[in-house]
């Protein structure tokens, strides 16, 4: 304990680091009050915060930090500009142009930024639209003014939200984008803690099961830090070099190839599929009431679960495929010389990591499955749904990667400073990073 305090009277002794932490909460602090600024020409009294507590409303209610039930100039959060962002990471699959544009650093990134913006700009409007007509009820202004009105505000609240992700990561600590996503997530956290503590002391279980429930939830997040933190390290040696009278390589580092590389992209993926169905029974009241329909859209069902699962394993594989290039890996080892030993360098090293991923990505996949499916069935074992989606799923794992990703970053300003981490690992992983197939060196994992 007495080294945690020292730990935290360090971080605050650098000024960059404190003057980024600062930075980081006061910007943080903008978009919560912003969070509660009802629309214009929406009658606050009127608001019905259980419209947006279940299925996808509550989902998108969460990501938005609650300010999507209470109609707030930022009700869309930023999930435009991760939707927007997501279209242009696909592109950059399929189309010649975008490919090019990946490729050519930083100026190829400025541009892409740019093309994430405009078409945040344009999904924004969109969703702005429908949110409009299917949410917005209690008005104070007619028609068609009080759409204009409301649509140009929820996108330059969308906007701005883009701005200040942008300015935390820029002048605070850790990723902006995260950080604001796990801000909203937390928010609700204590109303469903109350919710589900109330629920038990005055229905069934008290006291007891309540306590049961709090390190069910311990135990699963220490689960999901296992699965975001797992890495399986390939050994590379390095050829040794003489340079007038200093010498070059000749040591053996590693690669650390995670074991979930896809992160939290196969589950969002899998739920947009899931949401599917629902929207076909709305759309098409007359099959409604179809069995196979009922089923998919209940998140309870076991039959919606295991499809659910399956597209999560299916949607990883998909993924850590896109994003993970063992030729790329391959080729930039043999610039520099490297080679893991008893592989031969070229194909033979790129056909090696390729497999080394496709089997600890099969766990990883089936791991995300349990972790992404763990909400529903403690909502059949009596939790309170709110709660419950804080036990796995997209919530939890943002929740779990930000932080660490965040600690990670403040460890790197402690270590830079010869001061000790927060974290026991830090300094010995640190050693063990090697060059990716991008040419920069990964956090510690």
């Amino acid at each position: 304990m007495k080294k945690f305090f020292t730990t935290l009277s360090n971080i605050w002794k650098i000024e960059d680091l404190r003057v980024r932490i600062t930075n980081t909460f006061l910007f943080l602090l903008i978009y919560r009050i912003g969070s509660f600024i009802v629309l214009p020409g929406v009658d606050p009294s009127t608001l019905d915060s259980q419209k947006t507590k279940e299925g996808l409303m509550g989902l998108l209610n969460m990501f938005a930090g609650g300010s999507f039930g209470r109609q707030s100039i930022f009700a869309l959060g930023v999930m435009p500009y991760i939707s927007a962002s997501i279209v242009v990471q696909l592109l950059g699959i399929a189309v010649p142009y975008f490919q090019k544009l990946q490729k050519e650093g930083e100026s190829g990134r400025n541009k892409l930024n740019q093309w994430t913006r405009y078409l945040t700009i344009g999904i924004t409007a969109l969703q702005a639209i429908g949110y409009v007509k299917s949410q917005v009820s209690a008005r104070l202004i007619g028609e068609p003014y009080f759409t204009i009105l409301s649509v140009f505000v929820l996108t330059a609240g969308t906007l701005f939200v883009m701005w200040l992700g942008e300015k935390i990561t820029d002048k605070g600590i850790g990723n902006g984008i995260s950080l604001i996503i796990m801000v909203g997530i937390i928010a609700q956290l204590p109303g469903a803690l109350s919710n589900e503590f109330l629920t038990r002391i005055n229905g069934s279980g008290g006291l007891f099961i309540f306590i049961v429930e709090l390190v069910a939830l311990i135990v699963v997040v220490m689960f999901t830090i296992l699965i975001v933190q797992g890495t399986r390290k390939i050994a590379v040696q390095y050829a040794k070099r003489i340079v007038g009278n200093k010498q070059y390589g000749g040591v053996r580092q590693y690669i650390p190839l995670k074991v979930n590389a896809a992160g939290v992209m196969p589950i969002i993926f899998a739920q947009a599929l899931m949401f599917i169905p629902a929207t076909i029974s709305q759309f098409f009241p007359s099959i409604a009431s179809s069995s196979v329909l009922i089923a998919l859209s209940d998140y309870t069902s076991w039959g919606h679960n295991l499809l659910f699962a399956v597209l999560i394993i299916v949607f990883t594989f998909f993924y850590t495929a896109i994003t993970v290039n063992p030729n790329q890996m391959a080729d930039d080892m043999k610039k520099n010389n490297g080679f893991i030993p008893g592989i031969k360098p070229g194909k033979a090293t790129a056909e090696f990591i390729d497999g080394v991923i496709s089997r600890i990505t099969l766990p990883g996949s089936i791991f995300l499955a349990i972790i992404a499916i763990i909400p529903a069935i403690v909502t059949l074992a009596g939790v309170n749904n709110q709660f419950a989606r804080f036990f796995g799923g997209t919530s939890l794992i943002i929740l779990v990667g930000v932080v660490l990703d965040t600690l990670q970053q403040i460890e790197s300003h402690l270590l830079m400073r010869h001061y000790d981490g927060l974290m026991k690992t830090g300094r010995i992983q640190g050693r063990t990073a090697v060059p990716t197939a991008s040419g920069t060196t990964p956090s510690a994992i």
